[in-house]
């Protein structure tokens, strides 16, 4: 069990309008390495955000501020028995692949709002995207600072 130190917000990296259902990124996680999976016993993510902003519940937790053992998702190595993970479907131009902030407008006000929410619970836990924990990452393709501070969270 680890205190609950952040919330690290993540992009499937999936091309711009391309939907991703939890099936999908249960498969893509937790299939074997030998079926093109990454062979992990948990997902990468506690929650996701869908193209139209309906966000899922991938793995539960009781919202408080310990990360107990059934909570732990594989979100970013090295901070994850400290930390909460959501995703949101997207994070890839859907011409060049490149890494693009394609967040919907429902995407934004459910993140916002998630953030919010969260922020709340969690007055102590910073917030940054994955590339501020491995700085070789993109995810979220964005700068999760700077929205914070924009969006004013």
């Amino acid at each position: 069990m680890g205190r609950l130190d952040r919330l690290v917000i993540h992009c499937t990296d999936t091309p711009e309008g391309r939907e991703v259902s939890a099936a999908d990124i249960r498969r893509w996680h937790t299939s074997p390495v030998s079926a093109g999976g990454r062979g992990w016993k948990q997902v990468g993510y506690t929650d996701i955000l869908h193209l139209d902003g309906r966000w899922e519940r991938l793995v539960s937790n009781n919202d408080d501020d310990t990360v107990d053992p059934w909570e732990i998702t594989n979100g970013a190595k090295g901070f994850n028995t400290t930390s909460r993970h959501v995703v949101y479907v997207g994070g890839q131009d859907r011409t060049t692949g490149n890494p693009k902030d394609t967040r919907t407008p429902a995407q934004l006000k459910a993140m916002t709002d998630y953030v919010r929410k969260f922020k709340k619970e969690h007055p102590r836990a910073d917030i940054c995207g994955h590339c501020d924990l491995d700085r070789g990452k993109a995810c979220p393709s964005f700068n999760v600072k700077q929205w914070i501070k924009k969006a004013r969270l």
